[in-house]
């Protein structure tokens, strides 16, 4: 393989068809090696050493002189190297951590971590893909930075079965950068946020001399579910927030997209398994827009907000079957568009309001049946995969197209999980070809007609007559 490498340093046609092909092997076998190493990592995990949570770790706190708001976003404050670790367990994938500038949502400086995982073998300066965890969470030890330095928690078993996604990447000589999109506080749902975060994290990423990037590398985005709100405020924030980072970007790669969060609270509510979102999106924008939403909520939805403060996705799914927005919110509170906080923020949150890609853009969504109680085909709604809209993705497909974005949209007849399987099968090529300069495709003429992706008004709700 390093032969490979040699030889093809005048790139002939040839040698890069080659190059490609050997690629696309390492992607099809890498799921299988990752999946033995998480495996071996997670039955050896019982003897796994305890770290210190970020909290404890000095590495996660900046204690500089200078203000933080003098210092640039994107800027590297420190950095270690480590080994990657499953479920507490090192395996030989060497990997730089760097502390970071960012933004918040409010434009306050914040600081944030990120984990540049180095490929095993390189092709010239390595392509770079962005992954996007799903890692879902309310609590800062969920981080895909702990998990990967060693810690282990609950949560963190996210991150560790996403090993099994990583390693193709890798085994294809392309460095990984996987940023805690949620940030040092966990403000789970905050799709800019998550931007901000992945976006810097990628210009810390090129500034660092440790990881052989360079300011031509291409870039490319991925993420599913959790991770494709980090997937999609990327792409949609980085003409303007980062351009120096979406000059570099050949393609984002999204599946099963929480487009419209005012839309996704009405699908899920009353849900038997997803209906637990409903108070983790209360706690999370709460916490990301610093404001205080108690004085809305029932008894019952005061002693959840309390309870779930620092709750992942894996202690809410099938927890709290058929609880409603009713079950959260007095009554003069209802509907939740009559609170004016929340039209703003639902506002800020939706998809497309604030931003135009400019780089190609796969997007799968699944589109039912779905066996987890989530009531389907709800006026003003319709139909989704069990926890995200499929008419919303549709719509938003669907603008970006007419605003002149290359999209491809794939919709799948599977709930959300059973969609991830065929969205990745089809996102992983596709991300590959561009990297390789391939046109992208794009079917925007065939997209079905999707929902209403208006500002919401306040006092009224979303569900029609």
């Amino acid at each position: 393989m390093f032969a490979v490498a040699s030889s093809c340093r005048h790139w002939s046609r040839r040698c890069e068809s080659l190059t490609d092909r050997r690629r696309v092997l390492r992607r099809g076998t890498g799921l299988m090696v990752g999946l033995l190493l998480l495996s071996w990592g997670l039955l050896a995990a019982p003897g796994a050493q305890a770290i210190p949570t970020p909290a404890q770790d000095p590495f996660y706190a900046y204690t500089g002189a200078n203000p933080l708001a003098s210092i640039a976003p994107g800027t590297v404050i420190k950095t270690r190297t480590l080994s990657y670790h499953v479920a507490g367990i090192p395996l030989p994938i060497r990997t730089i951590q760097l502390l970071y500038r960012s933004t918040g949502q409010l434009g306050q400086p914040t600081v944030n971590v990120t984990s540049v995982l180095e490929p095993p073998w390189r092709f010239g300066t390595p392509n770079v893909v962005a992954y996007e965890s799903f890692y879902d969470s309310l609590n800062p030890n969920d981080e895909p930075s702990y998990e990967i330095a060693g810690g282990v928690s609950l949560g963190g078993l996210i991150p560790a079965v996403e090993t099994a996604l990583v390693v193709p990447e890798l085994l294809a000589g392309d460095a990984v950068v996987i940023a805690d999109t949620e940030g040092e506080n966990a403000d789970f749902a905050d799709g800019p946020e998550y931007g901000m975060y992945t976006l810097d994290s990628l210009r810390a990423a090129i500034a660092s001399p440790l990881t052989n990037l360079s300011h031509t590398t291409k870039i490319g985005i991925i993420g599913y579910s959790g991770g494709a709100i980090g997937a999609e405020w990327s792409a949609e924030m980085a003409p303007t927030y980062a351009p120096d980072i979406n000059r570099l970007l050949v393609g984002s790669a999204m599946g099963g997209v929480l487009v419209d969060p005012d839309h996704n609270l009405y699908y899920v509510n009353g849900s038997s398994v997803w209906a637990g979102i409903l108070p983790m999106s209360v706690i999370g924008v709460a916490r990301s827009f610093h404001v205080n939403l108690t004085q809305y909520l029932t008894a019952y939805g005061l002693q959840l907000y309390n309870k779930l403060q620092t709750a992942s996705i894996i202690n809410v799914l099938a927890q709290y079957p058929g609880l409603t927005l009713q079950d959260l919110l007095l009554p003069q509170d209802l509907p939740p568009e009559s609170i004016p906080i929340f039209v703003q923020i639902v506002n800020t949150l939706t998809m497309g309001a604030h931003g135009t890609p400019t780089a190609p853009l796969f997007i799968g969504q699944g589109g039912g049946p779905t066996e987890d109680g989530t009531v389907g085909d709800q006026p003003g709604i319709g139909i989704g995969d069990g926890v995200m809209v499929t008419g919303d993705v549709r719509a938003l497909a669907s603008e970006y197209c007419q605003r002149g974005v290359s999209v491809q949209y794939n919709q799948y007849g599977l709930d959300h999980v059973a969609s991830a399987a065929a969205w990745l099968v089809q996102a992983l090529p596709w991300l590959n070809n561009r990297f390789a300069g391939q046109p992208a495709p794009q079917d925007c003429s065939t997209i079905a007609p999707g929902n209403s992706l208006a500002p919401v008004v306040l006092g009224v709700s979303p569900i029609t007559p």
